[in-house]
């Protein structure tokens, strides 16, 4: 079973290198590595092309942000499965994209997600976010799974639609709640920590952009059926508190 994994990247050069090398260093061997890069002006694709023989696609040009690279991979991918790994984020461990295919091959399964760890530059762990399995009605409670572990088949993006660019920051929650909520798709919680992210987001970044990030989450609830908006909008946030604990 062929994984596409995309990475997205644009002027990382402090951690693109990271990054790739816990990609080589996953022990499954059926890997379509695929990079799509906006354009980086710093030294991030002299990086990337010491790993050139590692990358079966690198895409370097302008794009209209994370989720038109992202599009723009998963157009490219022959994998059965897609998911992503983000140039600050890397592999927490060797066997992560091993045990994704065990967990589509043995539950049989059309999305898989797990844990995920965010550190600080140090790579000091700040935040712990331990998912759980969706149930029918998860997202109507401000529930999420944590989008770089999110893995799902292929065939997904022809049939329910790729990232829609007019969700902003809340592409990626726009696209899950889409498949898991709307359309019900069949999901696997792996209780492994599969990824490590580096901290600071862009929605993060100022008030103004968390406010933003509020508004375009409020609207993906809306479209995709989550039942009381304002609520799961509430709730959103507060679920985060236990990963500092």
């Amino acid at each position: 079973m062929k994984i596409s994994l995309i990475t997205i990247v644009y002027n990382a050069q402090d951690t693109i290198k990271r990054c790739i090398e816990s990609v080589i260093g996953q022990n499954y061997p059926d890997v379509e590595y695929i990079i799509i890069d906006g354009g980086s002006t710093d030294n991030t694709l002299q990086i990337i092309n010491q790993y050139r023989p590692h990358i079966h696609v690198l895409v370097s040009e302008p794009d209209k942000g994370i989720y038109d690279a992202m599009n723009k991979g998963i157009a490219l991918a022959t994998g059965e499965i897609i998911g992503t790994l983000n140039a600050d984020d890397f592999f927490n461990t060797d066997d992560v994209l091993l045990s994704v295919v065990q967990a589509f091959t043995l539950q049989d399964t059309e999305i898989v997600y797990g844990n995920l760890h965010f550190v600080n530059p140090e790579g000091k762990i700040i935040r712990k976010w331990h998912s759980r399995q969706c149930g029918k009605t998860s997202f109507n409670w401000g529930f999420m799974p944590p989008h770089p572990t999110f893995y799902c088949r292929r065939h997904l993006f022809k049939k329910l639609g790729f990232y829609q660019l007019e969700y902003g920051s809340a592409g990626d929650y726009e696209l899950m709640v889409r498949f898991m909520h709307k359309h019900k798709v069949e999901s696997f919680y792996l209780n492994k920590v599969m990824v490590k992210m580096q901290i600071g987001g862009v929605s993060n970044k100022s008030l103004a952009n968390r406010v933003k990030a509020w508004l375009f989450d409020f609207r993906a609830m809306e479209k995709n059926g989550v039942r009381f908006p304002a609520v799961a909008l509430a709730l959103k946030p507060l679920r985060k508190i236990y990963q500092f604990l």
